[in-house]
């Protein structure tokens, strides 16, 4: 593969920046990352589009999640089984993800991109308070598939994997937001490092690509876990929403010319 230009370093920098931001504060930077790889790399295999978003991805939960345990102080009695069943499926996800026929890969991309921009829409507001729905064994089982199940879709696919989890922890355990986001930056950082043991021994990480999105994943990162605790996600969700839009109708039209 050609050397990439300035220009599409910038994009891989603005795109990088932008994710470790949104996915610090409300989740789903892979949705902004991922296609914008999708769309400077048309040439690059699904493999590598997969790995070189991962390298770049845990540097910006590992910033994050270092902040959100330093200003919120997750329980780690939860967040740490839960990552370690994440890591797991994520291990399984990332070999489901190696073999992902190139043809449809952006099919793929773009429902779950039109899945989660919808949801995005739709869902009401929830998470400001925690309210435990589960204690004991059980709670910290649901958590655990809770995590077991998402990672095997991170390592698989990814986009939208910080969303996912901290809706699951609102909806289905009763964490407030910030809890949940925190509780999640945790697990994320286990699927990012899992997909990492499968997709680098292959030769499947761009370096230089991944590690300019993962110096300004670990700007955004730090910035978004600031504003989400000083002042919470509706700010970031339109920006969020705004760049979805963008990248369902890039990688539509791709997908429609693939097809065509």
């Amino acid at each position: 593969m050609d050397d990439p230009s300035i220009w599409l370093l910038g994009l891989m920098a603005l795109a990088g920046f932008t994710a470790g931001w949104v996915d610090a504060v409300v989740g789903g930077g892979g949705l902004i990352q991922l296609p914008a790889l999708l769309v400077g790399f048309p040439g690059a295999s699904p493999v590598q589009i997969l790995a070189t978003n991962k390298l770049g991805s845990i540097c910006g939960t590992t910033t994050s999640s270092i902040t959100y345990f330093r200003r919120v102080r997750p329980d780690l009695r939860t967040a740490l089984p839960m990552a370690g069943l994440a890591f797991l499926g994520s291990l399984g996800g990332a070999f489901i993800g190696a073999n992902i026929p190139k043809d449809l890969f952006n099919p793929i991309i773009l429902v779950v991109l039109v899945g989660v921009g919808a949801y995005t829409l739709a869902r009401p507001s929830m998470g400001q308070l925690s309210q435990l729905r589960f204690s004991g064994r059980t709670h910290h089982v649901v958590a655990g598939l809770i995590g077991f199940a998402i990672g095997v879709y991170d390592g698989a696919l990814g986009p939208g994997t910080g969303s996912f989890m901290v809706f699951a922890l609102v909806g289905l355990l009763g964490y407030g937001f910030l809890q949940a986001s925190a509780k999640a930056k945790i697990a994320n950082l286990a699927t990012n490092l899992a997909a990492l043991c499968v997709f680098i021994p292959m030769g499947a990480v761009m370096w230089k690509v991944g590690l300019l999105l993962g110096i300004f994943n670990i700007l955004g990162g730090y910035l978004g876990a600031r504003t989400a605790v000083a002042r919470g996600s509706g700010f970031v969700r339109v920006v969020f929403v705004v760049l979805l839009v963008a990248f369902i109708l890039k990688i539509g039209y791709d997908t429609f010319a693939q097809f065509a």
